[in-house]
């Protein structure tokens, strides 16, 4: 049975970032599946539409407001996070092809990552983009098939230069690194880990590697009620969004709970939209608050 939709407070912090009183509204529903639910959404702002990745059905999808969702790309090698960078190309964490891709401005396809050290990556999974057009993205492994000789040993987080020349493992002890994003002033990484209910916070280095003794927790997002760490985002206040039990958690920037939007599904995946704010939840729905 569904949680009740509802917004809970738990800081008095929270009324600066959201009305209390404000509905959240069911914007579309009926993605997803055994193979992937529905993740990734990006807002593209110059065409006012939202873009997310329907996994199981291996299609992209547009829901622009008013008009509701059609399909916007079919097939998408069960593509999950996305983004952009900063010349505006779309970038994709491909399933199926195991690999990081971006569409050039002409429609073609050019590889960011593929392999590392001569194995095949794992399952790309998110992907964010740094202000010096740096490529960061992590690579669980969620293949549902046994892993093979010629298959990675760990789940990493990689570093790609914008000439697509260097691709650097950044850190290779998570269980299942899914949702990354940076502090506004970039000089924090944050990354959550599926499997073990948490987001991890890294200082930065000057060269974009991590400085590893900086690990620390930033906070635990377990519970009782179905729903893990997923996709993620930071405000321009650097508040941070990111899935967890129960929904939709906001915490501020040193890792306070501030409060939850209980959206009724099972998890919140790849979300939410900071700018629109919209999320997408598994099962699945796309949601706003």
């Amino acid at each position: 049975m569904c949680a009740a939709k509802r917004i809970e407070q738990w800081a008095p912090e929270l009324e600066q970032i959201i009305s209390l009183s404000e509905p959240i509204q069911e914007l579309a529903e009926g993605f997803g599946g055994a193979q992937g639910p529905a993740e990734g959404p990006l807002w593209w702002g110059e065409g006012g539409y939202l873009l997310f990745s329907d996994i199981h059905n291996n299609r992209r999808m547009k829901y622009a407001p008013g008009q509701g969702v059609t399909v916007f790309l079919e097939p998408t090698s069960r593509a999950n996070g996305l983004t952009r960078d900063l010349q505006g190309r779309l970038l994709a964490c491909e399933h199926d092809s195991r690999r990081v891709t971006r569409q050039e401005l002409d429609g073609s396809l050019t590889v960011i990552a593929n392999s590392f050290q001569g194995r095949r990556l794992n399952r790309p999974n998110d992907v964010v983009v740094k202000s010096d057009g740096c490529i960061y993205f992590t690579d669980p492994w969620t293949n549902p098939l046994p892993a093979e000789q010629w298959d990675l040993t760990f789940a990493g987080v990689y570093r790609v230069t914008p000439d697509l020349g260097t691709l650097t493992l950044l850190i290779d002890d998570f269980v299942l690194p899914n949702g990354l994003a940076f502090t506004p002033d970039e000089g924090v990484l944050y990354i959550n880990d599926t499997r073990r209910g948490h987001i991890r916070a890294f200082d930065l280095l000057p060269n974009g590697t991590l400085a590893k003794q900086t690990d620390r927790v930033f906070a635990e997002l377990r519970g009782s009620e179905p729903g893990v760490p997923d996709g993620m985002k930071v405000d321009v206040a650097g508040n941070v969004y990111c899935g967890g039990a129960g929904g939709l958690w906001i915490m501020d920037a040193q890792g306070k709970k501030l409060g939850r939007i209980v959206h009724g599904a099972p998890a919140t995946t790849k979300g939410p939209l900071i700018n629109k704010d919209i999320k997408c939840t598994e099962q699945l729905r796309c949601d706003a608050v």
